[in-house]
């Protein structure tokens, strides 16, 4: 289910999925440190904070951990990227295989843990290939990839290390996409660098017992 989980699942089902996340606190640091932001549950919530949070623990397979346990400390942000999550999960003209893809490019970029592990089978299951998920994995470009993924591998890779995109990929992306779906893909991945700075910043891991997808040095 992703980090922005499918609409309509049962709360506790979304929590059982998120392997006990809620039930450990999770750190990057050194043994013994404390948690930048210790994680939250909904008891713990202000008045402020409970609306969003009840909204996240419907659809989030971390429930209210991973990115949402630092970003519920500022409650009308969150509900603010709640919205943007939604419609850039559900709603985007960019289908699944290649959204997701674009998703797993910002992982490997920031060397994600959590984007990784929770968006990896989503892009399986929506269709991109174990190779090609493997050799981006791998830190080099995919061999095999459709020509569709490529145009999208491209255009968020030279729009990310570059900080522009030349015109021979930006009509690539647009005769696959058309105008609103490179919209939509450039705030995808603009949203998704945001949400990996969310997690490095508070130096939230994967779920307890589950293993990082990125090695030291990978």
């Amino acid at each position: 289910m992703g980090l922005f989980g499918a609409k309509g699942h049962a709360a506790a089902a979304i929590v059982a999925a998120a392997g006990g996340w809620l039930a450990v606190q999770t750190s990057w640091g050194a043994p013994g440190q404390e948690p930048r932001f210790p994680q939250l549950t909904l008891d713990q919530l202000t008045p402020a904070q409970r609306p969003v949070g009840e909204m996240i623990m419907k659809v989030s397979s971390v429930g209210i951990g991973g990115p949402y346990n630092p970003m519920i400390r500022s409650p009308e942000m969150a509900q603010r990227m709640y919205d943007l999550l939604d419609y850039l999960r559900w709603h985007t003209s960019v289908p699944t295989r290649l959204n997701e893809f674009a998703i797993l490019i910002q992982g490997r970029l920031w060397r994600s843990q959590v984007e990784w592990y929770a968006h990896y089978p989503l892009a399986i299951k929506a269709g991109l290939s174990e190779q090609v998920a493997a050799d981006l994995k791998a830190n080099r470009r995919p061999e095999g990839m459709t020509p569709d993924e490529a145009a999208v591998y491209d255009f968020c890779m030279e729009l990310s290390t570059k900080q522009a995109v030349s015109d021979e990929t930006f009509a690539r992306a647009k005769a696959v996409l058309g105008d609103q779906g490179v919209v939509d893909l450039t705030t995808l991945t603009g949203t998704y660098v945001t949400i990996a700075m969310l997690l490095s910043m508070a130096q939230e891991g994967v779920p307890p017992g589950k293993e990082p997808p990125f090695k030291p040095g990978e």
